[in-house]
């Protein structure tokens, strides 16, 4: 019994004696680490450094427009008859006076010659009527009579020749042929639709509706964006004109900007975005859109501002964002102009964290953060 005890009591003093060893050996590996821990440097971020600075921000309001040609017409026959040529080539591009659809004129110039002949005759008369004149043989009645048939058959021709040139479908101007179904032989009843010709021009024009009270904030000579395809096909046109009636059911009012299309812009009937100024313009601070953040408690920036050692750290400061301008977002609340922010590498910044500054852009280009993060 003594004994067992005995063993036992030698068997708790190992065990005691062992935790106690490895506490210690434990405590003394943490304060070793704590104190080379408060040995090590910082963490330091690179970045580059943007000034936020005032700029001037009107309000826009986005309307649906459509493509309209600067000339557009339908081409249709004036005189019933049937076709002996055709060249309507859908897509072509034709100059104007090209001859697109010539309906059978065989008739008329059949009468056409006959009263040549007629014309030719006339004047003949009327020469020698008017020298007999001269000579007192004839009196001045029959002169007139002479001449005023002469005068007759040359209207007569004049009206023939019309009537051909009518029965001849010219381009007016120059301009892309649409679809048709027009073919020699057919025969066409008069007003029969031929194809439609769309203007050639270097210009068109964009026909957008907007709401009568940004309407009356227009006007003529005012610039507007137009957006063809995306976000980033962008191009400036300028008002020409604004409907002096607004729609009752609606209380839109349409208005008509002229956009240049040299280049390959979108074609006649395209729709397409417009982005449109809305009230006078107001002050904001534009930042790189590189220095904008987005998290779950909203948008934010990071200010860069030196503590009392003097050393550069990063403020996280929340803000209202406006639109996006070109590679700048605009800041409509939350930042004054002046303020010095992080841009390229600011995804990497936490509240309070060191930063250097860097005088070149980041690894990743603005676009590629904010969609990262997004």
């Amino acid at each position: 019994m003594s004994r067992g005890w005995v063993g036992s009591s030698v068997l708790v003093a190992v065990v005691v004696a062992s935790g106690t060893g490895l506490a210690a050996w434990k405590l003394a590996s943490i304060e070793a680490s704590e104190a080379e821990a408060a040995n090590q440097p910082e963490p330091m971020e690179m970045v580059t450094l943007a000034v936020a600075r005032q700029l001037e921000h009107r309000q826009t309001t986005t309307s649906i427009g459509t493509v309209v040609a600067l000339r557009s017409i339908s081409l249709r026959n004036e005189i019933a008859g049937t076709v002996r040529r055709v060249a309507l080539v859908p897509g072509e591009i034709v100059e104007a006076g090209t001859v697109l659809v010539a309906l059978d004129v065989s008739v008329e110039e059949a009468e056409l010659k006959a009263l040549q002949v007629q014309s030719e005759l006339a004047e003949t008369l009327l020469a020698r009527t008017q020298k007999a004149n001269d000579n007192r043989a004839v009196s001045e009645s029959e002169l007139d009579r002479a001449r005023s048939v002469r005068d007759v058959a040359l209207a007569q021709i004049a009206r023939l020749r019309a009537v051909i040139e009518r029965k001849t479908m010219r381009a007016p101007f120059r301009a892309r042929v649409g679809i048709s179904d027009v073919h020699e032989g057919q025969y066409l009843e008069e007003g029969t639709l031929l194809t439609t010709l769309q203007g050639v021009d270097d210009d068109a024009y964009i026909d957008f509706t907007v709401a009568q009270r940004v309407a009356a904030g227009l006007h003529e000579g005012e610039a507007v964006e137009v957006f063809a395809t995306g976000d980033a096909d962008v191009t400036k046109a300028v008002i020409v004109a604004i409907d002096a009636r607004v729609d009752p059911a609606t209380r839109n009012a349409t208005v008509r900007a002229k956009i240049r299309v040299a280049s390959g812009g979108p074609s006649p009937g395209a729709s397409v975005r417009v982005r449109v100024p809305v009230g006078a313009p107001l002050e904001a601070v534009g930042v790189p859109l590189s220095a904008l953040r987005k998290g779950p408690a909203g948008d934010h920036v990071f200010v860069l501002a030196r503590d009392e050692n003097g050393a550069m750290r990063a403020q996280l400061r929340r803000i209202e964002t406006g639109p996006v301008l070109e590679n700048e977002v605009v800041i409509e609340d939350g930042l004054h102009a002046g303020e010095e922010v992080a841009a390229s590498g600011s995804f990497k910044l936490r509240d309070g964290a060191l930063v250097a500054l860097s005088d070149g852009p980041g690894a990743a280009g603005p676009g590629a953060e904010v969609a990262a993060e997004r």
